[in-house]
């Protein structure tokens, strides 16, 4: 139990995270200087995108998306090379982004992941210290289990956790603070079960998770539902719940419930938007504001809007860095709640 620590113990531990983030955001900062794994703008009128996890996550499938939508529609002037920048939970090319200061060629796509992930790695600096251009979007979360799980509904699962909370493994695809943490954290609260008593295993993307999840490395896993469109249509894992306030079409999908229905009072969403490096002209910041804003209007993004189950949240300018500033909010308070600042 964790209710009766001592000052000197929390001290004790706190000072053994400072220590622990320091040697992190060191490592950060080394990887994120050779991390590349494509060739870059070939021509002027190139750009790049960094995507801060593996390969079919939750922000590699928004800015690829956007990226097809905007070539696609030539919208943008040039072509795209697209740089999965994997490790730290988004720290990683978070790290790169800023060292890019002044490159009017390159975006990342982030959100409430990187914005823990920040805070978990001990960075020096948060996402509204970058260039913010735009929200892209809002993503429910779900409750992912094997084909095989004991847990046949959220019932079960709340169950497990009243009982005893340390016997269910559960993991996710984000850093403490960010979505996959927050949102069992908070589903937790809403039903009466302490969260600090959770087990919960960060993994890097949704990849990663589905591997854990089908390895039976964990017993329940808590992601973003359009990662795991795959396995469960064919049926290898299971949707006990979404987060959000309305149902999700697809196969292996539609027939799960939101955590409302189920009787549990908590809507809870995720979200995705775009960053240019720190320094870059004002010009080029509303040039590439305006190629986003052009993407949002074609029939080609609102039609993957409603592919992904992706909720249109477009917003730029001012509205987008209050938005940040409340979001970094959240995910300190949140992470203070936890006893993990």
């Amino acid at each position: 139990m964790l209710r009766h620590r001592t000052r000197r113990t929390t001290r004790t531990r706190r000072a053994t995270r400072a220590a622990a983030a320091l040697t992190a955001l060191t490592a950060v900062v080394l990887l994120a200087t050779g991390c590349g794994v494509t060739r870059g703008p070939q021509t002027a009128d190139d750009l790049t995108m960094l995507i801060p996890n593996s390969p079919g996550g939750g922000y590699d499938q928004t800015g690829r998306t956007a990226i097809a939508v905007m070539e696609n529609a030539d919208i943008s002037p040039g072509s795209f090379e697209v740089t999965n920048v994997i490790g730290a939970g988004g720290s990683v090319a978070m790290t790169r982004l800023m060292n890019a200061e002044g490159d009017e060629r390159t975006m990342m796509t982030a959100g409430l992941g990187v914005v823990g992930s920040l805070y978990s790695f001990g960075a020096p600096y948060k996402l509204d210290d970058a260039t913010p251009l735009a929200q892209l979007i809002e993503d429910q979360e779900g409750v992912l289990v094997p084909a095989d799980s004991p847990f046949e509904s959220i019932d079960d699962l709340v169950a497990a956790w009243k009982k005893d909370p340390d016997s269910v493994v559960i993991g996710g695809g984000s850093s403490p603070g960010g979505p996959d943490h927050l949102f069992p954290m908070q589903l937790a609260t809403a039903v009466g079960v302490d969260p600090r008593e959770l087990r919960y295993v960060v993994y890097d993307g949704g990849g990663p998770l589905t591997t854990a999840l089908l390895g039976n490395k964990i017993d329940v896993g808590f992601s973003g539902v359009g990662e795991f469109e795959g396995p469960l249509s064919s049926g290898e894992l299971r949707l006990l719940a979404v987060s959000g306030e309305d149902r999700l079409e697809g196969e292996g999908i539609s027939e799960s419930p939101t955590l409302t229905e189920a009787g549990i009072d908590l809507v809870f969403t995720n979200w995705r938007g775009v960053f240019a490096p720190p320094g870059i002209s004002d010009q080029r910041r509303d040039e590439l504001i305006a190629m986003l804003e052009e993407m949002h209007d074609t029939p080609e993004w609102k039609q993957a809007l409603e592919d992904n189950g992706w909720i249109d949240e477009f917003k730029t300018g001012d509205d987008f860095t209050t938005f940040l500033q409340e979001q970094d909010e959240r995910v300190a308070t949140t992470l203070e709640e936890l006893d993990l600042l």
